[in-house]
Order: C-alpha cells, then structure tokens, then sequence
C-alpha cells in the first residue's frame, strides 16, 4: 500500500502535516476529513522526497536519529517481526514526523515487493550509499537482524567519537575567540587612549610603544576593512574547493602539510578501515567494499589513490600490498592486514586494526587539544606583556626624567 504525505487543516485552523497509507490520495482525503480535517496537499511520499521542494531538505538523518532507529529495526527482526511490521512500529515509535514520514515511505516501497536496500535508496541522504549495500549484504546472506545490529553499533561508535571531539574543541575555541577579542579591544580602545596622555606632554615614545601605537591605529582604521578581506578571502576559498581541481591539489597537499599531514591521514586511514571492516564482516565482496569504503573518505586524492588500489585487488593483488603501495597507510595497519590474509581471518583483523586506528586517532586529538590550551594561554600572556610593557615604558622614562 503506496504512502502519501499530506497537508491539512484541523478543527482549529492549524496547518498539520505527516505521512498516510492508502490506495490513492482520494482515501487519504477521505480520511482526513472523517478526522475532522481539512486537505490541502496529498503527494505520494517517495515523489515528494525526489523534488526540490521544502520536504526534500528534510530527507536526512542525524547520527544519533540513523543510529536509533536502526537499532529499532533490528531488535524488531530479530524478534521474528517482518521488515515491513518493523518499520511501522518503529514508525510509531518515533516522535519526529520527519522520521515517521521516511519510515513509512519505506514500508510501501517494501510493500510494494522491493527489497529493504532498494527502498532505503528512496533517501541517500538519510542511507548512504555504505549503509544500504551493508543491508543489502545482509538481505543476501539472510542476517539481516545482525548486520542492522553491527551498524547500529557503529553509527553510535561513530557518533561517540565526534561528541567527543566537539566537545573538546568546544573550551580550546572559546578561549581563543575570547583572546582574540581581549587584544583587539586593548589595541583600539585601551591603548591610544593611555599613550596620548604621553604624547600630549610632547614626551618621546619609546620604540616598543611606538609599534604598538602604530598597530594600535591599524586597526581602529582599517579594521573593518581587515575582517571584510577575511571572510572575502574565506568565501573564496570555500568557492574554490568546489572546482574539482584545486580541491584535489589541495587534497593532496594536505596529506604531505608538515603539520596537518599526520591527522589528515589519520581521519581518513581510521575512517577506511572501520567502513571496510564493518562491510566485509557484513558479506560484502572485498573488492566491492574496498570501493565503497573509498567513497566514503573526505580526501579527494586519497579517495582516488584509492579507487586504484581496488582495482589492483580486483586484477589479483593483495589487500596490504595494495594500500602500501598508496604510501599513506601507516606500517602496523598494513602489517595487521597482511597477518590477516594470511591466516584467513582478514574480517577480524580489519575490525582489530580499525578499532586501533581510531583509538590512536582520539589519543593524537587528545593530544593536540591538550596542548593547544596551555600553548593558547601562553601566547595570551605573551601579548598581554608586551602591552603592558608598551605602556609601562614611557611611565618608567618619565620616571627617570623627573628624578
């Protein structure tokens, strides 16, 4: 039975808005007026997704929501329940129409005799592309129970792991936004006003507080001029990273920076192997995960350095000797990777090998955080100094002068 996203009005006159099941939208009508409501719109609900209507922004999920309701599903299977009784239910459970929506768009789909994966096709945005061939994967082998429960399992990993990072960042960014703020404001406002006192005596200025004066009208003059060329330069620079081939090259660059290099690489290297464990243990071909994992990367270059590593597998070479040939995958990764095909457990040494990707990569950005707070100070105490010794010679002079 198709799914039809409606728009109506209640008793009240309030616009109500959600996702019905019928044979046509005139039993949806229908059934919107024995509630008491009155129609407004009535779309098949797949159809309305696919235009560049104010629904389609609202065909994707967040983490936490992807990883929710997957969880839902595949307690539900697990329990013996039919997909598409699955999908009511958790459906129902929701508390967000958005999701309600979505779900039920997919029980038709189902309903309609196509396979879970292809209905989860209906909203790349809320699947991607990892997610649906992971279902699929499952659907195959008929584990699809397990395989929604490994995703659930890695959705949230993923999820934990970017909380967490945010939620380090988020004291290291406040402090320098607050920093920044502190010696701007001491520079324009604080600084000229104290100086000119001395200049006003006709005392001369000492080299130090001369500089800093000289900064000081800098920026009480062209400030706004300098925070306007800022964001013109950050737009443009964002708008250049659409053009294919400055994103690559700068892709590229980032993976040989002397300082950005290694956390790129880790990014991506942590992300590859989880995406690529998480495929291959659901039954997913090597070769084909290998291209879907690549996909996934945030690196362009790395992404195509990638693409012909898969293709290397695919003409008969090893996993290892593939993603060393790359140059960007660190030794103990390759070394675990070539143990396991060796030994024939590959799927559990590439779930061994991503779990110490990312707990290396969370222990570097634990690091890096740690670091940046003390350094940040420092640096604020540093410029604080040099202000106060800015004004504090010119009062040790006249100091001098009057003894």
């Amino acid at each position: 039975m198709p799914a039809y996203e409606y728009k109506a009005l209640d008793s009240r006159g309030k616009q109500k808005q959600g996702v019905m099941e019928a044979d046509a939208p005139r039993a949806v009508r229908q059934q919107l007026r024995e509630k008491g409501m009155t129609p407004l719109a009535v779309e098949p609900a797949a159809d309305k997704q696919n235009k560049t209507t104010p629904f389609s922004s609202r065909g994707s999920l967040s983490a936490s929501d992807l990883a929710l309701v997957t969880r839902q599903i595949a307690t539900l299977i697990q329990s013996g329940i039919p997909v598409e009784q699955a999908l009511s239910a958790a459906s129902q459970q929701s508390t967000k129409p958005r999701i309600r929506s979505m779900l039920i768009a997919i029980r038709a789909k189902v309903m309609e005799g196509y396979s879970l994966a292809d209905s989860l096709a209906e909203f790349p945005r809320a699947f991607p592309r990892l997610y649906r061939s992971t279902v699929a994967a499952g659907e195959h082998a008929g584990h699809l129970d397990l395989v929604l429960n490994r995703l659930a399992d890695y959705t949230e990993s993923r999820q934990e792991a970017r909380q967490k990072i945010q939620l380090a960042a988020i004291y290291p960014i406040i402090l320098s936004v607050v920093a920044v703020a502190i010696v701007v404001f001491l520079l324009t406002y604080v600084v000229p006003d104290i100086i000119e006192v001395f200049l006003k005596q006709g005392q001369e200025l000492p080299a130090l507080t001369q500089a800093m004066l000289a900064v000081s009208d800098f920026l009480g003059n062209y400030g706004v001029y300098l925070f306007i060329l800022l964001v013109a330069l950050l737009v443009g620079f964002r708008f250049a990273l659409t053009k294919p081939g400055f994103r690559m090259k700068f892709h590229r660059q980032l993976l040989h920076l002397p300082l950005f290099s290694g956390m790129v690489r880790g990014v991506n290297t942590a992300r590859y192997a989880s995406t690529l464990s998480i495929l291959t243990t659901s039954g997913v071909p090597l070769v084909e995960a290998m291209r879907i994992a690549g996909e996934v990367l945030s690196n362009d270059f790395l992404r195509t350095e990638l693409r012909e590593a898969a293709k290397k597998v695919s003409e008969g070479g090893s996993l290892h000797r593939s993603l060393d040939q790359t140059g960007y995958f660190p030794p103990m990764m390759l070394h675990m990777i070539a143990s396991g095909e060796a030994s024939g457990e590959l799927d559990s040494m590439l779930e061994r090998t991503a779990r110490m990707q990312e707990n290396t990569l969370q222990s570097k950005i634990a690091a890096i955080v740690g670091l940046f707070e003390p350094m940040m100070l420092l640096f604020m105490g540093v410029v604080v100094l040099i202000i106060v010794l800015a004004i504090m010679l010119p009062i040790l002079n006249m100091s001098n002068l009057v003894g």
